[in-house]
This record gives structure tokens, sequence and C-alpha cells, in this order.
């Protein structure tokens, strides 16, 4: 039997307060597929992200549906088991005193910190402590979350999303704010994880930021998608530049990408 996609709109309207950030939105993305959606600040790409993780839904339309793995209607932490979102909007929410491992082992119960209610067995605390070790995280353990670089803190909840061994990973962003030590660092974290068989779906507007391993690339802009192919395809200065309105040029290395002015 063939699988589900990952997700599958169509025709879907999507409100936000007054605004109507997506109208008549047609996207698909298959289980295991390596993606980035890339687009200027306000092109809807934050309301995606709240759509696949369920805190924003479609306008009930009729002949319109928004499904993921097959379903429209999800349990939260189930959908964690398939699903690991890395957002900045939960990072800026956490408490600075919290240490580090408990940010983590917080991914078993879509919480930010520790409450009394809480219990884990051995083979939880051991799993936590595992995926820290892969991502050569155990040093900040028990250093409090705002003691700690923004790079840190970033691994911390790329951790966190791998609590539940999800096979895709939705990352926003992820080296916004980072300096070149850290950047690199986690995009060689990304590639690890691609290698290791988890589907990345890479959301941003950071060229540089798109690993060699994504092949599909999608062009948000406005609430519609300009664009949507394979990398060589899509991925051009001409596309780019009527994307972020402004002239730009692609430069290539080692299969990462860098815009620099096209003027």
């Amino acid at each position: 039997m063939t699988p589900p996609p990952l997700i599958d709109i169509h025709n879907a309207t999507i409100q936000r307060g007054e605004t109507v950030v997506f109208e008549h939105l047609n996207l698909r993305l298959e289980q295991g597929e390596h993606a980035v959606i890339l687009g200027p600040n306000g092109a809807g790409k934050t309301t995606l992200l709240k759509l696949l993780g369920r805190e924003v839904y479609p306008m009930p339309v009729a002949g319109s549906h928004v499904h993921i793995l097959g379903k429209e209607n999800w349990d939260v932490w189930a959908l964690r088991r398939h699903l690991g979102i890395v957002s900045m909007d939960l990072q800026d929410q956490v408490e600075p005193d919290v240490p580090g491992f408990e940010v983590v082992l917080s991914g078993f119960y879509s919480a930010l910190r520790l409450f009394d209610y809480m219990t884990f067995s051995d083979e939880q605390l051991e799993q936590a402590a595992q995926i820290m070790d892969r991502l050569g995280i155990t040093p900040l353990s028990e250093r409090p979350f705002g003691a700690l670089s923004t790079g840190e803190q970033r691994r911390l909840f790329l951790a966190r999303a791998l609590i539940h061994h999800p096979e895709t990973l939705v990352l926003d962003e992820p080296t916004s704010g980072l300096d070149l030590k850290a950047t690199f660092q986690y995009l060689a974290s990304m590639q690890g994880l691609m290698a290791q068989g988890i589907a990345v779906v890479l959301v941003t507007h950071h060229i540089f930021e798109i690993p060699p391993g994504i092949e599909r690339v999608i062009l948000l802009k406005e609430g519609k998608v300009m664009a949507d192919g394979k990398r060589g395809a899509v991925l051009t200065s001409q596309n780019l530049s009527r994307l972020f309105e402004t002239p730009v040029r692609l430069v290539e290395a080692d299969g990462f990408l860098q815009a620099v002015p096209g003027f």
C-alpha cells in the first residue's frame, strides 16, 4: 500500500485574525522527502508551520482539506511521534532557569519544563541522554537555558524534537541568530540526520541554510506558491530575484548556495 503524503493541502483558505494568509492553497509533500519552503518575511511561512503543528486550521470550505499523514484530525502528542517541529517561537518561551536535560525531557510531554506529575522511565532517561550525546551537547545537561548561547539553545531544541524518533523534522530558520561556528555545527547536524534517514523539511528565507541533500524547493510569496520543483530548476538567480524583489546572483561551493547582490 502506498503511504499517505506527509501533508496534502487542497484548496485551503487560512485566516489569522482579519488577515487571509492563504487562499485556495495547494501543496503536497510526500513522506521521506527532503524539501525547503523558501520565502521572504510575510510570505506565510509561519502560518504554514502552525498549520503543520495543528495550531491553526483552515476555514471549513467545501471541497478543501488539510491532511497530515492521511488524517484531518490529530492528537498533538501522537503527531509528535511522526513529526518533530523545531521553532524559534517555542525557544523564546523557555524559562531561563530550566536545565538543558529538562528541556530535552520536556519533549515527552510536549511541554517546556518539568512538573511534579511528570514521570520518566529509565529507558526514557537513557534515550534523552543518548540523543544529547549524538548531537554533542551532553555538557549542556546541567546548565540553565538562559545561560546558553543561541546556538546551544537551538541544538537542545533539536534534541527535544528527536525525543520521539520522528520520521520527519520541520526546521524553522534553524540558524537564524547564530554565529559562523554554531551555524556550521547545526548544518552538520542537519546533514547527519538526513544521512540517518530522517526527512527534513526546512522553512526559511536563508539560502545558505539549504543543505545539498534537499532536492525539492518550494518558493512561497504573498501566500502563494510561486514555484515548486527540483532544486536545480527552481533555485536560480532569476527566480530568487523575483521572489525577494531585488537582483540576486547565486554562488555555489560544495553543494551549498549563497545569494549575493546581482547588481
